[in-house]
């Protein structure tokens, strides 16, 4: 009996470390898209990704050949958007790296983001994953992409008067 647990217990780790393998790193860097942060310094990120990888490890059994990195992507996307609710009441503005690309978005425009265009996600699983209407979603995106293709301007330049000649 507890041989037969032992080599389950093996196996399920060797699964495991087999899909890590193929799914860390993009997973990593879907982490560092919502949370805005550089990629070589993304501490809130990996702690993101820490949480998701547990969780599915944990549920690992119980996934009875459902993917595995599908799930691994909904435990990121529900812990950041569960980050940010408990932290700020909602899905406001959060603390980005100025220079990152995403910085302008607010994260929820972020989360829609990186869900439908980097991991692919249609709109109306994005919308059952987050618990939108598919109308909000398509806006949100809309909205993001609009914010990313044409950034808002900065403040116009201060006058020069020029002294005549």
């Amino acid at each position: 009996m507890r041989e037969g647990r032992a080599s389950q217990g093996v196996r399920r780790t060797r699964e495991f470390q087999a899909f890590m393998a193929g799914a860390a790193g993009r997973l990593l860097h879907t982490a560092t898209l919502l949370t805005a942060e550089p990629r070589d310094a993304n501490p809130r990120a990996r702690r993101l990704l820490t949480l998701a990888l547990a969780h599915t490890y944990a549920s690992w059994d119980r996934l009875h050949g459902e993917d595995p990195y599908d799930s691994a992507r909904r435990q990121l996307a529900a812990r950041f958007q569960r980050t940010l609710w408990y932290q700020y009441g909602g899905l406001g503005r959060r603390r980005t790296s100025p220079e990152h690309v995403l910085a302008a978005l607010t994260p929820q425009e972020r989360l829609v983001l990186v869900l439908r265009l980097y991991e692919g996600i249609a709109e109306e699983q994005a919308a059952a994953l987050l618990g939108l209407p598919v109308e909000r979603v398509r806006t949100v995106c809309a909205r993001a992409m609009a914010t990313l293709l044409h950034p808002p301007r900065g403040p116009a330049p201060a006058r020069v008067e020029v002294a005549p000649s």
